[in-house]
């Protein structure tokens, strides 16, 4: 019985995942640079892409600054209700 409901679980999410992904590409809210938790991209992706950037931007004898922030566990010290209530405001803004 477990499994059935992993299964189900598991089934149930990719279809929010795949629903909230259109919705913010439908919008434009997804930019090109977004790597995270898309298909075919990842931190990999994303450091290949910031390589090739600032390669080319040495080569035209352009400076480059770069910042990385780590916003590793950031939900967690987020008040979930009031998340939720700002992502409403947002998504009936649209």
């Amino acid at each position: 019985m477990e499994t059935d409901y992993s299964i189900f679980s598991k089934l149930m999410e990719r279809m929010v995942v795949s629903s909230m992904l259109d919705h913010l590409r439908t919008h434009g809210l997804i930019s090109k640079q977004q790597h995270g938790f898309l298909s075919k991209r990842s931190t990999a992706t994303h450091l290949i892409e910031s390589l090739n950037d600032w390669t080319i931007n040495f080569e035209n004898g352009s400076h480059q600054t770069v910042a990385y922030v780590d916003f590793a566990k950031a939900l967690d010290s987020v008040c979930h209700n009031k998340l939720i209530i700002k992502l409403r405001r947002y998504i009936y803004l649209l």
